[in-house]
């Protein structure tokens, strides 16, 4: 096999089980219309959990690449490790999470409720760091992380405080 198809494989694998989740996932939405909201709730759990494992591990990844030199057989090991998971699990994950999110926060509360505000701030905080993990990602792919491993130790904490924050918002609802 050529290095492109091994590259090609996961991406095109992940895609296609993207793609069975949306078909089953909307399948639900049309044979059980009664339980829509359930659905696409159950949905929405699948792809935050999706979106926060690779949240959580990134930043690890980071850790371990910035403490070795660019250009080793590892570095490189590292970079397709990191690319493959933005690209297969973290973005897709986000975009359903964010899409199923927001018709939740519509059909459930109509975008009502000081907690839900504060969720979807904290979400686009996230979102936010997702953002800086992909510009992360494109650095280290050039070879020019100048971040240490101590401020990706840190920023792997990031995640998962706002997770916590955001599932106490969601099942105590406070205000």
């Amino acid at each position: 096999m050529s290095d492109t198809t091994n590259r090609a494989g996961p991406g095109r694998r992940a895609g296609i089980a993207l793609a069975i989740f949306l078909v089953l996932t909307a399948a639900a939405l049309f044979l059980f219309p009664a339980e829509a909201y359930l659905w696409a709730k159950a949905a929405h759990v699948i792809a935050v959990i999706s979106w926060m494992a690779g949240m959580l591990y990134l930043p690890r990844l980071f850790v371990y690449h910035a403490e070795i030199g660019p250009g080793t057989p590892q570095s490189e090991t590292f970079k397709v490790m990191e690319q493959r998971l933005l690209r297969v699990i973290i973005n897709p994950a986000m975009t359903v999470a964010w899409v199923l999110g927001l018709w939740l926060a519509w059909q459930g509360f109509g975008f009502s409720g000081g907690w839900l505000h504060l969720k979807i701030a904290l979400v686009i905080a996230m979102s936010g760091l997702h953002g800086y993990f992909s510009k992360a990602v494109r650095l280290f792919a050039e070879d020019r992380n100048e971040k240490s491993a101590r401020h990706w130790r840190l920023m792997n904490e990031g995640p998962t405080l706002l997770m916590i924050v955001i599932v106490i918002l969601v099942v105590v609802k406070p205000f």
